[in-house]
């Protein structure tokens, strides 16, 4: 499984982590955030994938965010539309769409994205867009039939990813964020390197 942490907030350490080598990081752009992103993004290796995290963004918005930060990636966290997906990728932008599970969730609801999305995100509806710190019900996942990669996010922390591990579920990233950290925001290093060790010796 590839790894986005998400959540980035201080340039030091931004820079930290990027040592780890993850597959991407994540910055919030949705100023209600605790781990809401204005600082200064430091030069990152080519390989790891600058995601902007969104809610209910403007066009407009995200793609000065996007100008801003040399941004790879666009995270909709938000109730955004088919037609708001549709003029990013006709801008060639990719977006991943994200999904909050809760008690009246279907994966019907990801349908009508399939064609203006490169990947969907799913996380535990809670009071917050993201950043909640609590599963889902990861069975559901059995259901999943889409061709898109499938990022899963919520309450993800050491026990959880090593019961990931032995599970066969469609998942192609982990999205860690806030059981990763000392305060929001701020990543706990040394436990981010006990799930990145292959990716410390690069």
């Amino acid at each position: 499984m590839k790894i986005k942490i998400c959540g980035m907030k201080y340039s030091k350490n931004i820079l930290e982590a990027s040592q780890l080598h993850p597959d991407f990081l994540g910055f919030i752009f949705w100023k209600k955030s605790p781990r809401y992103f204005q600082g200064v993004l430091p030069r990152l290796p080519d390989t790891i994938k600058k995601v902007g995290v969104f809610v209910d963004a403007s066009l407009d918005e995200m793609l000065s965010r996007i100008r801003q930060y040399d941004l790879d990636l666009v995270q909709l966290h938000g109730n955004e539309t088919v037609a708001t997906c549709q003029s990013l990728k006709a801008l060639n932008i990719p977006v991943i769409k994200v999904f909050s599970v809760g008690a009246a969730f279907s994966l019907a609801s990801l349908e009508p994205f399939e064609a203006v999305c490169d990947y969907f995100l799913l996380d535990t509806k809670g009071k917050m867009p993201g950043g909640n710190g609590t599963i889902f019900d990861w069975q559901i996942l059995k259901d999943y039939r889409s061709a898109k990669p499938l990022f899963l996010s919520g309450g993800i922390g050491i026990e959880e990813i090593s019961i990931l591990q032995q599970l066969d579920l469609p998942v192609y990233a982990i999205d860690i964020n806030s059981k990763f950290e000392t305060e929001p925001g701020l990543k706990n290093i040394a436990l981010l390197k006990e799930v990145l060790p292959l990716k410390n010796k690069r």
